[in-house]
């Protein structure tokens, strides 16, 4: 299994779902979520995410889960190539990091977390094999042991950009570039926010 860092800055994103996203994963819901993984097509269902935040504190990485789906075109007219690379994964942990984070950057100046380069210009960042395991100690050392998260049928992101243009009289690849956070709980799709804007410094 290979591990992948996501960036959030609040700069670009403020990411005003967050609060209730993080009291609904601590609950126990396995609450999956869509983000832009820049440039990286390597990455495989199974795989490890860990999000960091960047650009204003508190700084350092807040949430982590297991990727459900591999990277996949989003249109995006605002995007040179006319799309963004996006992956679903579902949360495993997360705080919210509008007031904490699991892990402060400046721990991770330390070995052997300092090999690794914490603020990437995008998502999808491989993390070096001698960090990841590091990493994953010190997360269950600081989260305790979880199972992974087990997802019961979801709809597809292809439905849920179908729903949306529906609904919209905005332009469907624009509707189809729209996130929505899912859990296994519900049935209807819930806090929609713009798919991969979270990944941007």
């Amino acid at each position: 299994m290979t591990a992948f860092l996501l960036i959030w800055s609040p700069k670009k994103w403020p990411w005003p779902e967050l609060p209730d996203i993080a009291k609904r994963v601590a609950a126990g819901e396995a609450v999956t979520d869509v983000w832009g993984c820049g440039v990286a097509r390597s990455i495989l269902p199974g795989d490890r995410v860990f999000v960091h935040r960047v650009a204003q504190e508190p700084k350092g990485l807040f949430a982590s889960g297991y990727v459900t789906r591999a990277p996949y075109e989003v249109p995006d007219a605002g995007s040179k190539r006319g799309y963004r690379l996006c992956i679903d994964f579902v949360y495993d942990w997360l705080v919210d990091a509008h007031h904490d984070v699991v892990i402060p950057r400046d721990a991770l100046r330390t070995h052997p977390f300092s090999v690794q380069t914490w603020d990437a210009q995008s998502s999808g960042t491989s993390i070096k094999p001698m960090v990841e395991g590091a990493l994953e100690k010190r997360w269950k050392e600081l989260t305790g042991t979880r199972a992974r998260p087990v997802l019961a049928a979801i709809p597809t992101a292809t439905a849920t950009a179908t729903q949306k243009t529906a609904q919209s009289t905005k332009t469907s690849a624009h509707a189809a570039a729209k996130r929505r956070v899912w859990s296994t709980a519900l049935t209807s799709p819930t806090l929609p926010v713009s798919a991969g804007k979270k990944d941007k410094r």
